[in-house]
């Protein structure tokens, strides 16, 4: 299994790293792709990268919920990291987040933009978050629909018609984690209309921790529980679920089997 999106670097698991990754590797984990946060955790990421290379690769990226009225002073000189020879497999975590307030819509939107032009230039896929935002993100993205563009909606927890959305981007993959576990989910429903060969699998860890975690601090190794949920809607095996999404996952990536 590959966890596309995890944030091992985080300070949550300052303490047990070591335990995590060997749990995960137990699990069943051959790779975790990690999503950076801003230009506050680059160090951090690629520390952990460094330390578990070949199991762990690092992403560029900045948040939406970093993004204020000055971001352009902390995002531009992020681009100088992506030089020959950088090790960054994607652009992300990036995107739409109104969740919490609408301040600075406009500013995410041309955050996102610009991280959109980054990901074209340099050929990486794009790692997208969407929260509450569905409608602010598509008026981005709509003018990139017949370019090259890549990636993952990260996390998705829409409806049915918004999974038809985001067929109209068929380059993407939609990033399945805990929430399809979850007791009131309406996830299980809405992915009977949604092929198997458009999912990859996550756990954005630390958080959402699928059930009989949920509540505490999610990892990778909590991955199969994922797996499980989506072999049970899907009708399929565990190593069916593992085949096909790792597949799917090494596709958007680029990588090799």
């Amino acid at each position: 299994m590959i966890d596309t999106h995890s944030h091992l670097f985080a300070e949550e698991f300052a303490d047990d790293l070591p335990q995590v990754i060997e749990r995960a590797k137990a699990a069943g984990v051959r790779k975790v792709f990690m999503p950076n946060i801003d230009d506050t955790t680059i160090r951090e990421l690629l520390e952990v990268c460094e330390a578990y290379k070949g199991f762990c690769y690092p992403m560029l990226g900045f948040h939406p919920t970093s993004v204020d009225g000055d971001y352009k002073a902390r995002l531009m000189p992020m681009k100088k990291l992506l030089t020959e020879g950088h090790p960054y497999i994607a652009i992300g975590e990036v995107g739409m987040d109104l969740y919490w307030d609408k301040t600075y819509l406009k500013e995410q939107q041309a955050a996102l933009d610009e991280q959109i032009h980054w990901a074209l230039e340099y050929d990486l896929p794009l790692i997208i978050h969407c929260r509450e935002a569905f409608p602010e993100l598509f008026e981005v993205l709509s003018p990139y629909k017949n370019t090259n563009l890549s990636g993952i909606f990260h996390s998705f927890t829409g409806n049915a018609e918004e999974a038809e959305q985001l067929s109209d981007y068929p380059a993407f993959r939609i990033g399945i984690n805990g929430v399809v576990t979850f007791k009131k989910s309406t996830l299980p429903e809405t992915l009977k209309n949604v092929p198997l060969s458009k999912i990859v699998l996550e756990t954005d860890s630390p958080y959402l921790a699928p059930v009989p975690n949920r509540g505490k601090r999610n990892e990778t190794s909590y991955i199969k529980e994922v797996a499980l949920k989506l072999a049970e809607i899907y009708g399929m095996s565990l190593a069916e679920i593992d085949a096909i999404t790792t597949d799917n996952a090494l596709k958007v990536f680029k990588m090799a089997k």
